[in-house]
């Protein structure tokens, strides 16, 4: 099955709804800290939004992330590149980013609108920039332009991965998985992976996006 099982469709609308709902104060609050930060600190201040070119299904999209880094290193990244490779040195991050956002993964929170939208799911393959699927498209595999991608999914709530190529495991048996999968079974296995990636962020533990 390729493209996006409408049992997971359902549930991507129903979760980003409630969630959109639900997190609507902490979405407010997280817009006005970074809007004081910028008032008081110079270097903090641009867009609350920072965007990243990323494939679903064999289509681009703007991926949506609260801004964690300075406008001055933002302005250094390459369109095709991962911003999370400047964040490891906290003299790039805002004060926001370094003390609000980044601690608890705040900085993903933007994502579930890209999840109503329908750019992406909350549980599949996580997307990535075009030049990095085209090399991994390369090596054989091709699910990223087949699958809609995902928030989390196995891939990230797993540790020991080093290689693209553990991802691509794991990533290639969810797909597939899925194919085989009634439509309560997709559910199921999406809840699942939900609940997984939610203690990983409790106990601060760390995704692997």
């Amino acid at each position: 099955m390729t493209g996006y099982p409408t049992p997971k469709l359902i549930l991507d609308k129903t979760l980003s709804t409630a969630l959109l709902i639900v997190l609507s104060p902490v979405f407010a609050f997280l817009f006005v800290a970074m809007g004081l930060d910028g008032l008081f600190r110079a270097r903090d201040r641009g867009p609350w939004l920072y965007r990243e070119r990323r494939i679903s299904r064999g289509r681009e999209f703007d991926l949506l992330k609260f801004r964690t880094l300075r406008r001055e290193v933002i302005d250094r990244i390459d369109p095709e590149s991962h911003a999370r490779m400047h964040e490891a040195d906290e003299s790039n991050l805002t004060w926001a980013g370094r003390r609000l956002l980044k601690p608890r993964y705040l900085d993903e929170l933007p994502q579930i609108w890209n999840v109503f939208r329908g750019d992406m799911s909350l549980v599949g393959p996580r997307p990535w920039p075009p030049s990095m699927v085209a090399d991994q498209v390369a090596r054989g595999f091709t699910y990223r332009n087949e699958f809609i991608a995902g928030w989390t999914g196995p891939a990230q709530v797993e540790k020991g991965i080093t290689e693209s190529s553990g991802y691509a495991v794991l990533d290639v048996a969810y797909v597939e998985a899925c194919g085989r999968a009634s439509r309560w079974q997709i559910v199921r296995n999406d809840l699942a992976l939900l609940r997984r990636t939610i203690a990983v962020l409790m106990r601060g533990e760390g995704l692997r996006f």
